[in-house]
């Protein structure tokens, strides 16, 4: 799976932010399908992807993975602000 996404996005690199904008990030949806031989096929790459929660699964999860993004694209550029403890 990580060598299709990096592929895919080696395969669009000149369209993804074709106008140079500094500081900017998109959201990519990746949908898979692994057949009966565990072999991996890309269905679809979506620029919007669902971020619903139809399921306690990602009820949990989706919350995560925007959390993880927001640390990974906004803490090198805005530190985090850490707010005191008020149970002290």
């Amino acid at each position: 799976m990580k060598d299709i996404v990096i592929d895919t996005f080696m395969s669009a690199k000149l369209k993804l932010n074709a106008s140079l904008k500094p500081n900017v990030f998109e959201l990519f949806g990746f949908d898979f399908m692994i057949d009966e031989d565990f072999r991996v096929w890309l269905i679809e790459v979506n620029t919007n992807p669902y971020l619903g929660s139809p399921n306690d699964f990602t009820r949990q999860l989706v919350p995560r993975m925007v959390n993880d993004m927001l640390k990974i694209v906004l803490d090198p550029h805005l530190k985090p602000v850490t707010v005191p403890d008020a149970s002290r």
